[in-house]
C-alpha cells in the first residue's frame, strides 16, 4: 500500500470517528432541546416564606452572613420545620415529613449534637423518643480530608435521597475558595447531585470579614451566587436578635424580613416588632456601657452617648440638637454658659471645651436654643416658647431594620474627636 492510499484511509477512519462523535452528541442534544409544547416536570418548592415558594428541588441554595451571624440557626430552622408544618411564620409546602441529610464540615461533633438535641428536636415540638431519626442523617465530617468530603457527600446523598441537604459549610469542600477551576467543578458536582437527586441543597458559606463587603467569600462564592437559584443573608443585630432576608433570587422576590429573638434555651422564636426593638436597645445600651467602662479602666476617653448622635460627617458626629437640649434645659429657665455647658459634656460625654462650645453656638444659629448677654457680657441661654412645649420621648425611640437602630451604638466617635 503506498503513502496516498494509507492517508486516503486514515483520513476516512478519522472522518467516520468525528462524525459518530458528533452523532451521539446531537442525540443529547435533541434531549435537551427547549420548545414551548415539551412537557416540563412543574418546580417545585419544599417551603413558604412570607406567602412565597422558596427553597427548590433540585437546586442550590446559598445562605450567607459574617461570622456568627445566625446562619445555623436559619439552618436549624430549615430542618426542623422538614418535622414540623410550620416554624416561625415559614411553613413546609409537603404534606408529609422531608428526609433530611445535614453534612456538618466547621463544627465539633459535641456542638453538632447539641444543636440536635437541644435546639432542633425541641423546635419540633417533639421529644427524643417520638422523634423520627430514620429521617434525619447527620454527618460531621470535620475530621476527613478536603479531598474525601465531597466524594462522601456525594455517596451519601445518592444512598439517603434526601429532600433537603444542609451543606455546613461549602467552603471545607475545597483547598482554596479563590480557584475558579475547583470552585467551578466543585459547584458544578453539587448541582448535577442535586438535579438527580431531585434535592434541594442549602449551601452555608460566609461574607467576607470585611464590615462594608457583603460578598460571598472567594470565588466559590462568586460561583455559588451566579448558579444557586437562591441567596439569604443573616444578619445579627444584637447578641440575641437575628434578621433572615433574601438578597437574591431567579423567581420568587421575598422582600420582607424574617427577624427573630433567642431565648436562654438558645431556641429561636418570633416576638412584635416593640419587644425586638426593646431587645434591641437594652442590648445595645449595655454594649455601650460596657464599652464606656472598659474605656474608663484603659484610660481611654468615653465614648459620645449614642442617644444625640445621628450620625458623621466627614469624620465629625452630627448631634441632635433639638433633642440634647430639650434633655439638657428646663422649660422657662435661664442657663449661664457654664452651667449649660456642663449639662451637655454630662449628657454626651464631651471631654472638649471646644466641641461643647461648637454645639452650643450652632443650637443658637440654627435657634434651637436663645442665647442673652448681660451688662458685663456674660452669657446666658433658654429654650424658646415654642420648644419647650414640645413633648420628646425619654428614651431614643429605635428604628430597627435588622441592621441595628440609628444612631447606631457601634459608629458614635470617642469623645473630643
Amino acid at each position: 500500500m503506498n503513502k496516498e492510499a494509507a492517508k486516503l484511509i486514515f483520513l476516512e477512519m478519522s472522518h467516520a470517528g468525528v462524525t459518530a462523535d458528533m452523532e451521539k452528541m446531537l442525540n443529547r442534544l435533541e434531549k435537551r432541546r427547549i420548545t414551548p409544547e415539551k412537557e416540563l416536570p412543574k418546580m417545585e418548592f419544599l417551603f413558604t416564606l412570607f406567602q412565597k415558594p422558596c427553597f427548590p428541588r433540585g437546586e442550590l441554595v446559598a445562605i450567607s452572613g459574617k461570622a456568627k451571624s445566625g446562619k445555623t440557626f436559619v439552618s436549624s430552622i430549615l430542618m426542623a420545620l422538614c418535622f414540623r408544618d410550620e416554624v416561625l411564620s415559614v411553613k413546609r409546602n409537603c404534606p408529609g415529613m422531608l428526609r433530611v441529610l445535614w453534612y456538618d464540615t466547621e463544627q465539633s461533633e459535641e456542638s453538632t449534637q447539641d444543636i440536635l438535641r437541644h435546639r432542633i428536636i425541641p423546635m419540633t415540638g417533639m421529644d427524643e423518643q417520638s422523634f423520627p431519626m430514620k429521617l434525619f442523617d447527620i454527618f460531621n465530617v470535620r475530621a476527613d480530608m478536603y479531598n474525601d468530603r465531597l466524594p462522601m457527600l456525594e455517596v451519601a446523598v445518592n444512598h439517603y435521597h434526601p429532600d433537603l441537604v444542609i451543606l455546613d459549610g461549602i467552603r471545607d469542600l475545597i483547598t482554596d475558595i479563590n480557584d475558579g477551576v475547583v470552585a467551578q467543578d466543585c459547584l458544578e458536582r453539587l448541582m448535577h447531585l442535586a438535579s438527580a437527586n431531585r434535592c434541594c441543597i442549602v449551601c452555608v458559606l460566609h461574607q467576607n470579614k470585611s464590615a462594608e463587603d457583603k460578598n460571598l467569600r472567594g470565588w466559590i462564592g462568586t460561583e455559588l451566587k451566579n448558579k444557586g437559584f437562591e441567596v439569604y443573608e443573616c444578619f445579627k443585630s444584637s447578641e440575641r436578635i437575628f434578621s433572615w432576608t433574601q438578597t437574591d433570587t431567579r423567581k420568587y422576590d421575598i422582600l420582607d424580613k424574617l427577624q427573630f429573638a433567642v431565648n436562654d434555651e438558645g431556641i429561636p422564636y418570633l416576638c412584635t416588632h416593640e419587644q425586638l426593638t426593646e431587645a434591641l436597645y437594652n442590648a445595645q445600651k449595655n454594649q455601650y456601657e460596657e464599652q464606656n467602662a472598659k474605656d474608663t479602666r484603659t484610660g481611654k476617653l468615653p465614648r459620645l452617648n449614642p442617644k444625640y448622635v445621628l450620625g458623621r460627617e466627614d469624620g465629625k458626629p452630627v448631634f441632635d440638637l433639638k433633642r440634647l437640649f430639650n434633655d439638657c434645659m428646663e422649660a422657662d429657665r435661664t442657663y449661664t454658659e457654664n452651667e449649660l455647658g456642663k449639662r451637655v459634656c454630662e449628657m454626651t460625654n464631651i471631654m472638649t471645651n471646644g466641641l461643647c462650645n461648637h454645639l452650643l453656638q450652632k443650637a443658637v444659629s440654627q435657634k434651637v436654643i436663645i442665647e442673652q448677654s448681660d451688662k458685663d457680657g456674660k452669657r446666658s441661654y433658654k429654650r424658646p416658647i415654642m420648644q419647650a412645649t414640645l413633648e420628646f420621648p425619654k428614651d431614643p425611640q429605635p428604628d430597627f431594620h435588622g441592621e441595628g437602630f440609628k444612631p447606631p451604638y457601634e459608629t458614635p466617635p470617642l469623645g473630643g474627636e
